[in-house]
């Protein structure tokens, strides 16, 4: 589902990502984890076709590099911040997106209405973005991500800012996507929460990959924590 071969990122004489290579396949949930810097967020914007780099990603057997397009119809990006046309309301934002997508009248009404109530946005879509708090404009990020059911998810620390009903629904989400044969490949800090929903886990540091693989097989009886520190201690 995301292919991501011999990344190579520079800026400058700096390397933000270096050879890294990983699969996600349908079906996986990944963790992609690091500090601060590590290159969490380079490696995301290449394989979502935001910035250029060396190497290959493809998106369901499609090279985000040769056609962009029929990648973006595939997944679903949502940054760490998203940004929003604050002078639209929330149900202008969600037809627009729609429209993007072309998605017809009577199915955009239908999943805006479950994603609406599934994530406790419904009352709000009429009002303008501006009014919404930080956890609210996540929440619209969310459900115009999911208008077009993508087969996979790209996400850049999707869980800040959200309540913890809203987190629970984003899991439940989750799972459901990869349930019906899709993928989620998503950046966390928050080692509990990663090692409870996913199956597989990559491990960043300085832009290189430490560790990757099964979420058994890396923990192998201890914390994902605790293999997160061991890992990066001794790189």
């Amino acid at each position: 589902m995301l292919s991501i071969r011999n990344l190579t990122k520079t800026y400058g004489n700096k390397t933000a990502v270096s050879n890294l290579s990983l699969e996600v396949e349908a079906g996986d949930i990944c963790a992609f984890i690091g500090h601060n810097g590590a290159g969490k967020t380079t490696t995301i914007k290449a394989a979502v076709g935001i910035i250029d780099f060396e190497g290959d990603i493809l998106i369901d057997g499609v090279s985000i590099k040769e056609n962009p397009i029929l990648c973006k119809q595939k997944f679903a990006y949502i940054p760490d911040n998203p940004d929003l046309y604050e002078y639209l309301t929330g149900i202008q934002y969600l037809n627009f997106i729609a429209d993007i997508f072309k998605i017809s009248t009577a199915e955009r009404k239908a999943r805006i209405e479950k994603l609406g109530e599934e994530l406790s946005l419904s009352s709000e879509l009429a009002n303008l973005i501006s009014s919404y708090s930080h956890g609210m404009k996540q929440k619209l990020a969310v459900i115009g991500a999911l208008l077009h059911e993508p087969k996979l998810l790209i996400l850049d620390e999707p869980f800040v800012g959200l309540d913890p009903e809203a987190v629970v629904t984003l899991k439940a989400i989750m799972r459901r996507i990869c349930k019906e044969g899709g993928a989620v490949f998503f950046s966390t800090h928050v080692l509990d929460v990663a090692e409870k929903l996913c199956n597989k886990a990559a491990i960043i540091r300085d832009g290189r990959l430490l560790a990757y693989g099964g979420m058994n097989e890396l923990t192998d009886g201890k914390s994902l924590e605790d293999v997160f520190m061991e890992v990066v201690r001794h790189a």
